[in-house]
């Protein structure tokens, strides 16, 4: 908002001084560059982001396998916080011995996360696991990673549109203080014949 008010220095005013119109320059530049560089940055962060983020969608997809797991024994319950991805709804509560056939055709024997209140010996559960049977995180979906571009350009554009009001505020500050100082200096040498008989004042 500050940036808009700087433009109506563009006024004619005969009182316009030099420094206002350089202010009013730095507020028409800093609207410009949030109204374009802005969007123009949060695009180019978000579809880069993008890009990236379906590129591991893709390949988590094609690496990652769900199989049938074997409960052997319980293992107890584990802390909630197991699968950020997962709603607390769907999350896994108990820790299993188990036994399952990778996806390359080799047997597995591991501790594992299953989504049952209460496995019994031969409860069947599924997972996610590697090509060669190793526990994982599921794989990623589309929808979530177009999310996180979106907040990646979102910020993006945000964090440009900071900085350009922050550089905004550190040149009209520094115009200001430039202006102060020019005003201190000719006050100094008018200051000592202020109001004295003969000096025309």
């Amino acid at each position: 908002m500050r940036a808009i008010s700087g433009l109506w220095r563009w006024r004619h005013n005969p009182l316009c001084r030099t420094t206002d119109l350089a202010e009013a320059w730095v507020a028409l530049m800093a609207l410009v560059l949030i109204a374009v560089a802005a969007p123009v940055t949060g695009w180019l962060v978000g579809a880069a982001a993008q890009h990236s983020l379906q590129r591991s969608v893709r390949e988590q997809q094609r690496t990652r396998h769900l199989v049938t797991a074997t409960v052997v024994r319980d293992l107890g319950e584990v802390p909630r916080e197991t699968d950020p991805d997962v709603s607390p709804a769907r999350e896994t509560h108990r820790r299993v011995l188990a036994d399952w056939t990778a996806p390359d055709g080799s047997h597995r024997h591991g501790p594992a996360l299953a989504d049952l209140k209460s496995p019994r010996t031969g409860d069947r559960f599924r997972l996610w696991t590697d090509p060669q049977g190793r526990i994982t995180t599921r794989p990623l979906d589309s929808p979530t990673a177009t999310t996180h571009a979106v907040l990646a350009g979102t910020g993006a554009a945000l964090l440009a549109t900071g900085l350009v009001e922050a550089a905004r505020r550190l040149t009209v500050w520094r115009m200001v203080r430039s202006r102060y100082a020019g005003w201190d200096q000719a006050w100094d040498r008018a200051g000592p014949d202020w109001g004295k008989a003969g000096t025309g004042s």
